[in-house]
């Protein structure tokens, strides 16, 4: 009996550890041959206008400042290209004064990224749903100067925000990981 525990034991002992390293992903490196790259115009699919620009130019910005790729000016000239629609503004309050004046905001943008390897004609990676969120507390609609809940900020200020983050990642995902999936469900997407 005491041999048939330790055989059943050391048999659960090696599935457990054989199971634990099945996945092992070798990572993914950006291909040599993509050295530089064209940002198609940004598509802005939602009620808020001018969100493109500024989006385009953080992402430009990221770009020159991790220096590992050139930003181009046409596709003819690009090994690599990203293509990128923002799909969703979302500006919900989250909390309110007395007066029933909303304090608090959670800013929500998502937008639908690919970078597509223009030399083999391939799409190296593609992010339906990457979201950008910042919560702030508003300071426009403020009648006091009371900021003892935390630092205020504006609209503006926190699309700021979110523009330099998905900036990061795109950039981030494109040189380092363009395989990884960071995305999120369509089923948490709001209609």
């Amino acid at each position: 009996m005491k041999k048939a525990l330790l055989y059943l034991s050391l048999c659960m002992i090696f599935v457990l550890t054989s199971c634990a390293s099945i996945y092992d992903p070798a990572p993914q490196i950006l291909p040599e041959h993509i050295r530089n790259v064209f940002i198609r115009p940004i598509t802005n699919n939602t009620n808020q206008f001018g969100l493109e620009a500024r989006f385009t130019n953080a992402l430009v910005d990221e770009i020159l400042r991790d220096g590992r790729l050139s930003v181009v000016n046409s596709e003819d000239e690009a090994n690599g290209m990203l293509s990128i629609t923002i799909r969703r503004y979302i500006l919900q309050p989250l909390t309110y004064d007395v007066n029933m004046v909303a304090e608090q905001f959670k800013l929500w943008i998502i937008v639908s990224v690919s970078f597509i390897d223009r030399e083999n004609n391939v799409t190296l990676w593609t992010e339906p749903n990457m979201e950008g969120i910042q919560i702030y507390r508003d300071i426009t609609n403020r009648s006091t100067t009371d900021f003892s809940m935390g630092e205020g900020m504006t609209e503006e200020d926190a699309r700021t925000f979110i523009w330099e983050k998905l900036s990061r990642d795109i950039v981030k995902r494109t040189i380092r990981g363009f395989g990884s999936v960071t995305s999120v469900s369509e089923r948490k997407v709001p209609i």
